[in-house]
């Protein structure tokens, strides 16, 4: 479970950022978030959809506590982001379209790096690695190194050690950005199966087929404010045009 409420958060601009943004902009900071209050339960996906600059990727390093909020509270599986911080990591895997993986590393190598952070004995990292490897197709390539991999080889080795520790949330990022049709799929289908396993997924994207296929639950942030925020049935049932695409531009170009 997660629980948002009341986010915010603000960047302070260097005198170089200021100039960028025009002589209109006499402020010294910048609103990522204001005020934005949503739930994620446990054994459905949460989709937070926005424009590029929305405050997505803001929002979800606050819940893995990547930053901290300038105002309001993430609760994490019970726990407060800012009081607990330790406690939710324990709890949190998170993965983004940018893989920042080691190169010279195998994946072999990487995972068991990232099981023995989390402290996992031989037992548990071994069955873990061997469930992991198995679903996501990693055995043929698991000796080689990274900088050898494909970006859909690199993402799966990074879900991997992304959730060798078996999270209860999980946080997928524009997971999906830089793969083709065969990857998406495949991190589609392992999104499936964290839902499945009863996990809280949090998962933001910008493609709208992914949107219609994997939501349960969807908030809209556009400008770092949140615009839509209920089930997906829901939002399509209240839809004044024909498709989802349509209805998520005509909603931001009203905010």
């Amino acid at each position: 479970m997660i629980v948002v409420e009341h986010l915010s958060k603000q960047f302070a601009l260097s005198r170089q950022q200021r100039r960028e943004m025009g002589a209109a902009f006499t402020g010294k900071t910048i609103d990522a978030l204001q005020d934005v209050s949503f739930r994620c339960t446990p054994g459905r996906i949460f989709t937070l959809l926005g424009p590029n600059g929305a405050g997505k990727t803001t929002a979800l390093r606050l819940i893995a506590t990547m930053l901290k909020p300038s105002s309001g509270s993430v609760t994490v599986a019970g726990f407060d982001t800012l009081k607990n911080p330790v406690e939710v990591r324990k709890r949190v895997g998170f993965l983004t379209g940018n893989t920042g993986l080691y190169d010279r590393l195998t994946p072999n190598e990487l995972v068991k790096y990232y099981a023995d952070l989390h402290g996992l004995d031989q037992r548990t990292y071994s069955a873990r690695r061997e469930e992991l490897f198995t679903v996501l197709g990693i055995h043929e390539f698991a000796t080689r190194r990274i900088a050898k991999l494909s970006s859909g080889m690199k993402q799966k080795v990074s879900i991997a050690r992304t959730i060798i520790h078996n999270p209860d949330i999980v946080v997928f990022d524009e997971a999906t950005a830089a793969l083709d049709v065969v990857a998406s799929r495949s991190i589609i289908q392992f999104i499936r199966q964290c839902k499945g396993e009863g996990k809280t997924v949090v998962f933001s994207t910008h493609r709208m087929g992914e949107v219609s296929l994997l939501s349960d639950d969807l908030a809209i942030i556009h400008k770092g404010r949140l615009i839509y925020s209920g089930t997906y049935k829901e939002f399509t049932d209240q839809m004044k045009t024909s498709s989802v695409e349509d209805e998520f531009v005509r909603l931001v170009e009203a905010a």
